[in-house]
């Protein structure tokens, strides 16, 4: 597996769109609720690579994706699968054949969402050496 996700035109114009948002003053708590909802969902460590392995490669089979997402046990696959598609991110398709066949790829929501992690990677791109260094210092200290 890729050790970055290799993110297209359409995702990276994604990521710059939401990154030139503003969120209104007068917030829903809804919407509140659901950003720490998200924070936690992306914050996962799971979460994010079975996103950034199913942008990469969809759709996939359970064990095709267990073998891509490395170190993750059935139990926390199925989990964090079943999570995200709740959260409307993942599809889960089961054919009718024995043995049983399911593939889970990714939703529109869900590539929104990895482009909008996009960011994260581009801001982490600009800042490595700055961050690297803060680290050195502080560990000298």
């Amino acid at each position: 597996m890729n050790n970055h996700p290799v993110f297209t035109d359409e995702q990276i114009a994604a990521a710059q769109y939401y990154s030139r948002q503003t969120p209104p003053k007068d917030l829903d708590p809804r919407i509140a609720s659901l950003v720490t909802d998200l924070i936690g969902r992306v914050a996962d460590k799971w979460t994010m690579l079975i996103l950034e392995t199913l942008i990469e490669t969809t759709p996939l089979r359970f064990t095709r994706l267990s073998e891509r997402v490395e170190g993750i046990s059935q139990k926390m696959l199925t989990q964090t699968l079943r999570a995200m598609e709740r959260d409307g991110l993942v599809l889960r398709k089961v054919y009718a054949v024995v043995p049983p066949k399911v593939e889970y790829s990714l939703t529109p929501l869900g590539l929104t969402l990895g482009a909008a992690f996009c960011g994260v990677w581009v801001w982490a791109a600009e800042n490595l050496e700055q961050i690297e260094k803060a680290r050195v210092d502080f560990d000298l200290r």
